[in-house]
């Protein structure tokens, strides 16, 4: 901190230059935003349901909307209702009390309906496991289109997972 005082004092600028170019994951983003809007020709409204997370996900979900990731740009928006959405993205272990309502959630939505599980809590149950408040992961309530692994998983591949749902979408219209 005197360091930064020091220079404040002297007079000179006492914070680092913004980045001149582009970098790999910069690129990355732009990339999956243009094959999104490719695939789909407008903007992806995605559902986000908690089934009883830690939260861990949540924090990298809202890290899409800061300005590095910026997904709304991307043509990406999260919807309240699932009538609206294209996407379902589900976090944490089924718990007892949420899969009514991640049931309900899946059944409101329109066709065609994608879902993505983010992080390890979804496949099995994470370190909740299935035990007498969790009933573990959801594939055996609802199919699920893409799994994106990791406790949390980075930002950027939850983007990937994404691209990859919207993919399979696409490649279900293009098959004869």
């Amino acid at each position: 901190m005197w360091n930064i005082l020091k220079l404040m004092v002297q007079g000179t600028n006492a914070s680092e230059p913004a980045p001149q170019e582009a970098g790999a994951e910069e690129l990355e983003r732009r990339r999956i935003g243009a094959e999104l809007l490719g695939i789909l020709g407008r903007a992806l409204a995605i559902r986000q349901l908690d089934a009883g997370s830690c939260n861990g996900c949540e924090l990298e979900i809202h890290a899409l909307s800061n300005p590095y990731y910026n997904i709304e740009g991307l043509g990406i928006q999260f919807v309240a209702s699932p009538r609206h959405a294209d996407l379902l993205l589900v976090t944490g272990p089924v718990t007892h009390n949420m899969e009514t309502a991640l049931l309900r959630t899946y059944a409101a939505m329109p066709e065609p309906r994608l879902v993505v599980a983010l992080g390890d809590c979804p496949k099995n149950g994470g370190i909740f496991g299935a035990s007498y408040a969790c009933r573990g992961g959801i594939a055996r309530l609802l199919p699920v289109d893409v799994w994106v692994p990791g406790c949390p998983p980075p930002p950027l591949d939850i983007l990937r997972g994404i691209l990859a749902a919207v993919g399979r979408l696409k490649s279900a219209h293009t098959s004869p």
